[in-house]
C-alpha cells in the first residue's frame, strides 16, 4: 500500500490511474448557409483526405456516435467511375447514403486505396445504426452550389444535401 500526500489529501493504495489518451472529434467541416437545405464547406490535405473528411462530416450531421459500440461491423469496398471529379464527388456520397439506409449502417471511417480524376476505390468501415441517435435525414448530396476547389494548403469543397 503506497501514501500519498498532495495537498493535504491522503491516498492510501494504489496510486488512482486515468486514461492516458483523451481522443477528440475534431470537426473537419463549418456550415454554410442555405435556406431550405445544408451546405457544408470541407477541407482536406489532398483529393483523398478532402474526399474522407466529406464523408465523416456528412456521418456526423446524420448521427451522433453512441458510447455503446456496436458489435456488428463492417467492412464495405466501393468503386466507383465519372466522367469528371464533380460526378465522381456527388456519385460517392450518394452511394454512401443509399448503402447506410440499405444496411442499416452508419460509416465511420474510410480507407481511400486509389483516386483519380475518373474513379475511387474505397474500404469503408461501418457499425450498426442501432447504435447511433439520429439527428437528422439527408437524402442526397446534390450538385446545387458545388464547388471543388485546390487552396493553398489543399483542397476544399462546398457542397449542399438534400434534406
Amino acid at each position: 500500500m503506497a501514501e500519498q500526500d498532495t495537498l493535504n489529501v491522503k491516498v492510501v493504495g494504489p496510486t488512482p490511474t486515468w486514461p492516458t489518451k483523451i481522443y477528440y472529434l475534431v470537426k473537419n467541416y463549418e456550415f454554410t448557409e442555405h435556406t431550405a437545405d445544408i451546405g457544408i464547406r470541407v477541407r482536406g490535405d489532398d483529393l483523398r483526405g478532402l474526399f474522407k473528411n466529406t464523408a465523416l462530416a456528412m456521418f456526423d450531421i446524420i448521427a451522433q456516435t453512441s458510447v455503446i459500440k456496436s458489435k456488428r461491423k463492417e467492412e464495405i469496398t466501393i468503386k466507383e467511375k465519372a466522367d469528371n471529379i464533380e460526378e465522381l464527388f456527388i456519385n460517392w456520397l450518394n452511394d454512401l447514403l443509399s448503402l447506410s439506409a440499405a444496411k442499416e449502417l452508419i460509416f465511420t471511417n474510410f480507407k481511400i486505396e486509389e483516386l483519380g480524376e475518373h474513379n475511387i476505390k474505397a474500404v469503408c468501415s461501418a457499425e450498426d445504426a442501432g447504435n447511433f441517435k439520429f439527428n437528422t435525414e439527408i437524402k442526397a448530396a446534390t450538385y446545387q452550389g458545388l464547388k471543388i476547389d485546390k487552396i493553398p494548403s489543399g483542397w476544399q469543397v462546398e457542397v449542399i444535401f438534400d434534406v
